[in-house]
């Protein structure tokens, strides 16, 4: 991946807060925990889902560039929604840990340099993982999300 490639994709990573958050603006609060799409995530889950995958991706990319050979560990992000109350109707916190943790990310990706982005660690899911799979897979996740959002009000009429 070039220089150029990476800095489109860190542009990418910063606006996918926005994404988000204009994919929930006039979103109706009482449909917010609504499922109109069987078996989807609601508009609630999704952004309690971003919260903590955001935090936990902030501690992979750093785990990948403070220590030699990093182990990232996989998880099961359905088990998450269940087990860590993802039913809950406050969105509130869970943008401003969202758009904390990109905030935070942003400025240190920018700084790191052609040495950090070819260190490697290990997926215990998918194998060898890089800053750069790192940086493809969350310059997309929440765009992809914010479609998701855009589709459930599609959805509820």
């Amino acid at each position: 991946m070039t220089k150029e490639e990476r800095e489109k994709l860190i542009d990418r990573y910063a606006a996918g807060v926005e994404e988000v958050a204009q994919a929930l603006e006039n979103f109706p609060k009482e449909h917010l925990m609504a499922h109109p799409i069987p078996g989807k995530w609601s508009a609630a889950e999704i952004v309690h889902h971003l919260a903590d995958s955001e935090s936990i991706s902030a501690i992979r990319i750093r785990m990948l560039i403070a220590e030699d050979h990093a182990i990232i560990h996989g998880y099961d992000q359905e088990e998450f929604a269940r087990r860590l109350h993802y039913d809950e109707p406050n969105l509130r916190p869970s943008l401003e840990a969202f758009r904390g943790a990109r905030n935070r990310t942003v400025p240190f990706l920018r700084k790191l340099t052609d040495e950090d982005w070819g260190r490697a660690g290990w997926h215990t899911e998918s194998g060898s993982y890089t800053p750069e799979t790192w940086l493809e897979i969350y310059a997309a996740h929440a765009h992809g999300h914010a479609s998701q959002i855009r589709k459930l009000r599609e959805a509820l009429g």
